[in-house]
Order: C-alpha cells, then sequence, then structure tokens
C-alpha cells in the first residue's frame, strides 16, 4: 500500500522513520470524494500529508522548514485504517512499525523559496499560511534524498 507519511527532513536522515499516522487512498477517502479518479485521490492523500507535515514542524524547533512527504510502501498488513479519529480525515492510516528507508518511493518537499513563509506561518501569519497552502512540493526519487535542498 502506498502511504503518505509526513516527516521533517531531519527525519529523513535516519534509518527509519517513526511509527506515526500518515495518509493513503482508503475506501472512506474513495467515499468522501468519489469524483476522483485514482490520481486525484493519491493526490489529496498527499495535501493532507503535508499539512500533517507542517504541524510536526510546530513541535521540531530545529528542522529545516520545509515540509515534506514520504511516500512509502508497505504490506497492507501493516497497515491500520484510523479514519474515524477524532481529527475526521478520511485518508487517515498508521503503519504499524517502524519505515525503512528503503521501503521510501520519493519524496516530496517545499522548494527552499518556501521556507521563509512556512516560518511566518509558523508564527500565525495568516496571509503566509495561504502561499504556504498554494505552493506546489517537489518531487525527489528515493536515490536522491540526501540532495535535497535544506
Amino acid at each position: 500500500m502506498r502511504i503518505y507519511l509526513p516527516v521533517t527532513l531531519d527525519e529523513l536522515d535516519a534509518d527509519e522513520l517513526p511509527d506515526r499516522r500518515g495518509h493513503a487512498v482508503t475506501a472512506a477517502l474513495r467515499a468522501a470524494l468519489p469524483d476522483e479518479d485514482d490520481e486525484g485521490l493519491e493526490f489529496a492523500a498527499q495535501l493532507m500529508a503535508a499539512d500533517d507535515s507542517f504541524e510536526l514542524l510546530r513541535r521540531a524547533a530545529g528542522a529545516p522548514r520545509l515540509r515534506a512527504v514520504a511516500s512509502v510502501d508497505v504490506p497492507d498488513a501493516q497497515v491500520a485504517d484510523v479514519s474515524d479519529d477524532d481529527d475526521g480525515a478520511p485518508s487517515l492510516v498508521r503503519v504499524t512499525r517502524p519505515v525503512s528507508r528503503s521501503e521510501i518511493a520519493c519524496v516530496h518537499v517545499d522548494e527552499p523559496a518556501v521556507a521563509a513563509d512556512v516560518a511566518a506561518a509558523l508564527d500565525g501569519d495568516a496571509s503566509a499560511v495561504e502561499r504556504v497552502d498554494d505552493a506546489d512540493l517537489l518531487w525527489y526519487d528515493a536515490s536522491e534524498v540526501a540532495q535535497i535542498p535544506r
């Protein structure tokens, strides 16, 4: 199953990503967005993970101020559906164990120019939040993780 796992760039330096909630194309997401095709559903799950990455940055003061999402492929049996969680995101899942670096397919990251807006948004600047929401994430192959600008 493809999981969009919110991360900080610092976490990508480790051999394993922490056990945490991520987002995926779940039955609940398909029901919530019935007019979307598979590509649109994957994009929706990725955007929800980017939002969660932003929240991780609030708690990780030393991490580079860029949203990051690791796209990981794990066996279905190691993924638990948590879409009935309090925040109600229909794409929520939890990988039931740490994710190894070898399971990362690619990483989506803000371009470095967005860092100032991310920092401002984290400080409560509403217009910066809008600019961050409008910013596209750049795609990096798993083999390029070390070259991601920070």
